[in-house]
């Protein structure tokens, strides 16, 4: 730690004991709780705890080797004991070097004056150099952004970075309530409760930073673990989250040791940086408004056994309720009853938008820093059907509204539980709280369980499968579970899954879940007090709905293992890959191991929300036998400025459809031309037969009975043609029409004469009557011709 860091906090320490003995400061012992940015209708249990210790974290920059842990405790009246005994008073006569004679202090006044001057214009200066080694505050005050940087060092000890503490022990007894993420084929395991021996009840908070390799194959009994540095920044915490981006993580949350106790600190959101391996401190956040918020500009609070989820689709992360007591928030009272919430608190990740931000309208993207947002007031959030409770799970399942939805599984207070039968449905897009009846038996009542969601490959449905959790009622009789459900949306129906004959693990609560290539990956978990020690690393199949005893790690599959068909949809879920819908699933919802699910909304009807109006985002599934379902998503995000990119529909499935309509039409035209022509042909030759038969009786018209006479104008050929038209008359009398009058004005076999003029009979149609007399001059009728006009050979025929 820089040298005037420390000064800086030894004089905000000694402000702070001044402030304490003022008879105008508040007590510490005040049972008022400080206001927080909750509503004021939560719920208050009283969770008796006691601490006696007040922590100070000096961070262990400028520790040597073997020096005390970065976490130093001592009594409350030790830090009230150095404090003066009056605010209005200094006394000098207590330091005998301040005892100076009038006559030395005038002297040496002119000297101290110029030397305090050059001290106050030089000493901000150097500490806004780079190359003087420190930055931070500057002359008017905090820098925003990053406040301090923690990473290792090569080796060695610098003065600008703390010491390298020890790689995680990742050979542990036990370990559970954790906090966990998945980026890229990596689990990330941080902080939460580790034991070395059986038995161990003191001393299992911890900060132990380790990582778990899903891009190799590994057995249960040794997986592919890597232990990182334990940073000396973070806190040691247990029952927050780890949310997660592409390229980094945010611890947020959690609630500090109680055995023994210790003192939470201000909070501060902590990001590790991936890529560059190192923790970054963003300290004093404050919430923006935005839809169904609080106010905004209120102080994030830290929270602990709430229900937490990242969605790096969008570029968020959720916490949902959980509580505040004296062992996550500073100056909390131990005699203040602990405090359950229902509030939804959203966290934006740097360079991704939101519109349901005030601060980020527009199009704007979130800072280095973050963009915060507590909800409410979000639908039926501020109501009385709508409990307080920690210890739950949430899931994002994507489609039915814009952004997708969040469902709340599990918890509840310290004497009742929330509902398994009525899952409560969050609507990102709207902020929105909705209810949803199950159907089919529900899993028992529990808190802390592990949940995860997997795709169909064509997107018909998301099931979600839930492990273990605990029953905490009869107080110290708590019954942890061992039994696998999943809840399959959007028919939302609870299916139990079968596990008998298996290797089923120990029953615990507080597991880290996450699904990889298909596979469920269980870390840690509590299992009671008759396990001595547990391996903690299990694997289920979500395809076979079998626990196995090793993890396959598949090839192929794109960053984020989606299924193949979603890879162009970022809002496709994670983990996926490989992942196929089980037969006990099918019998259920129906369809096939692809999907084709014929139940697509909720067997209990939605009477509003995103269930009721929205549906889920198919996709086409192609293989070896041809497309599975037709179908594709066109759902829309606001993603972040890198990753924030739609696929939207599919434009070659699009093209794909109407080439082959067309294609489709086309025949269609061609068959019914050809079926014209044929008929046509047939009437055509029908007609030539008929007229050598009739000219067989007249040899001298012969000739006269295909062609007409020279001498005859266009309008009496006309004329000629319309009487043809007259079905009532007979073989003979129509050849006997057909001859008319000769060139030389002589009667042609005694017909009467044509009308004259041009009229057509009563009825008759010009075009049709140009066709039958084409086919009376000889002229065969040709395909191309009906394929131009095949109305015109379809009236011929009619009249035929």
């Amino acid at each position: 730690m820089a040298l005037e860091e420390l000064h800086a906090r030894s004089d905000d320490a000694t402000n702070n004991d001044m402030m304490e003995s003022c008879p105008h400061a508040q007590s510490t012992d005040s049972k008022t709780p400080p206001e927080f940015p909750f509503p004021s209708t939560l719920t208050r249990l009283q969770r008796p705890r006691s601490s006696k210790f007040t922590e100070i974290d000096v961070d262990g920059e400028n520790d040597d080797e073997g020096s005390a842990p970065a976490y130093i405790h001592r009594p409350h009246s030790t830090s009230r004991a150095s404090t003066t005994s009056s605010c209005n008073e200094f006394d000098t006569t207590s330091d005998p070097g301040s005892a100076l004679t009038e006559s030395s202090f005038f002297t040496l006044y002119p000297r101290l004056s110029l030397l305090t001057l050059v001290v106050l214009l030089a000493f901000p200066l150097l500490y806004e150099i780079p190359w003087a080694g420190t930055s931070g505050m500057g002359i008017i005050g905090a820098k925003a952004g990053t406040i301090r940087t923690f990473h290792p060092p090569d080796g060695g000890l610098s003065t600008n970075h703390p010491q390298k503490r020890a790689d995680t022990n990742t050979n542990v007894c036990s370990r559970w309530a954790a906090q966990s993420a998945l980026v890229n084929g990596t689990i990330y395991v941080y902080g939460g409760h580790s034991s070395l021996e059986a038995g161990q009840q003191n001393n299992t908070w911890t900060d132990d930073f380790f990582t778990v390799d899903l891009t190799k194959s590994w057995d249960i009994s040794s997986p592919t673990v890597k232990g990182l540095p334990q940073p000396s920044g973070p806190p040691a915490v247990a029952n927050g989250f780890l949310w997660n981006s592409y390229d980094s993580l945010y611890l947020y949350g959690g609630i500090y040791s109680d055995s023994p106790p210790a003192t939470p600190d201000p909070f501060s959101l902590w990001e590790y940086q991936i890529k560059a391996g190192k923790w970054v401190q963003h300290s004093n956040p404050t919430t923006s408004q935005g839809n169904n918020s609080d106010a905004g500009n209120q102080p994030v609070q830290r929270t602990g056994e709430g229900a937490g989820i990242s969605i790096p689709e969008l570029g968020r992360g959720y916490f949902f309720a959980g509580h505040l007591d004296h062992f996550t928030t500073p100056d909390w009272s131990i005699q203040t009853a602990r405090l359950y919430l229902k509030s939804l608190l959203e966290f934006t990740f740097p360079g991704y938008r939101n519109t349901g931000v005030e601060d980020l309208a527009g199009g704007k993207t979130a800072g280095s820093d973050g963009v915060w947002r507590n909800v409410t007031e979000g639908g039926i959030q501020d109501t009385a059907t709508f409990p307080s409770r920690a210890d739950g799970s949430l899931v994002y399942v994507p489609g039915f509204g814009a952004e997708g939805i969040l469902l709340s599984i599990g918890g509840g207070v310290e004497k009742s539980f929330s509902q398994m039968n009525v899952i409560d449905v969050y609507d990102i897009a709207t902020s929105s709280w909705y209810k949803q009846a199950t159907n089919g038996p529900s899993p028992k009542l529990r808190v802390n369980p592990c949940t995860v969601a997997a795709s169909a490959p064509d997107g018909s449905s998301t099931n979600i499968y839930m492990y273990g959790g605990q029953n905490l009622i009869p107080y110290g009789q708590q019954i942890q579970y061992d039994d696998m459900w999943v809840l399959t949306v959007p028919s939302f129906t609870w299916i139990e899954v079968n596990t008998q004959g298996q290797s089923v693990p120990p029953a615990r609560v507080g597991a880290s879940c996450t699904i990889w290539d298909g596979q469920i990956v269980v870390v840690g978990g509590y299992t009671g007090p008759d396990l001595s020690c547990d391996s903690g690393f299990y694997v289920f199949s979500a395809t076979d709905l079998k626990w196995q005893n090793n993890f396959n790690a598949l090839s192929g599959g794109n960053t984020q293992n989606q299924q193949p068909s979603q890879e162009k949809d970022l809002t496709g879920l994670s983990g996926s890959y490989g992942y196929q819908v089980p037969g006990a699933v099918q019998s259920v919802i129906g369809g096939n191991s692809k999907g084709g699910a014929t139940i697509t909304a909720p067997v209990r009807a939605a009477t509003q929300g995103p269930l009721a109006t929205g549906k889920a985002i198919t996709y086409t599934v192609t293989d070896s036998s041809g497309a599975v379902t037709t179908q594709t998503g066109t759902s829309t995000s606001n993603g972040g400025s890198s990753n924030n990119g739609k696929s939207g529909p599919n434009v070659g499935a699009i093209v794909a459809g109407v080439v082959a309509g067309c294609f489709a039409v086309l025949a269609a035209y061609l068959g019914f031309c050809a079926w014209v022509y044929r008929r046509q042909l047939t009437l055509y030759k029908n007609h030539v037969a008929m007229a050598q038969r009739a000219a067989a009786g007249n040899p001298n018209n012969e000739k006269s009975s295909f062609l007409p006479s020279s001498t005859e104008g266009s309008s009496q050929r006309n004329g000629k043609a319309s009487s043809l038209t007259d079905q009532s008359s007979g073989v003979g009398g129509m050849g006997s029409r057909m001859t008319g009058t000769n060139s030389n004005g002589t009667d042609g076999g005694g017909a009467p004469p044509m009308p004259t003029g041009g009229w057509p009979p009563v009825g008759g149609n010009s075009s049709a009557n140009s066709s039958v007399e084409d086919l009376m001059m000889g002229q065969e009728p040709s395909f191309v011709g009906v394929l131009l006009n095949p109305r015109r050979s379809l009236r011929v025929i009619n009249r035929d």
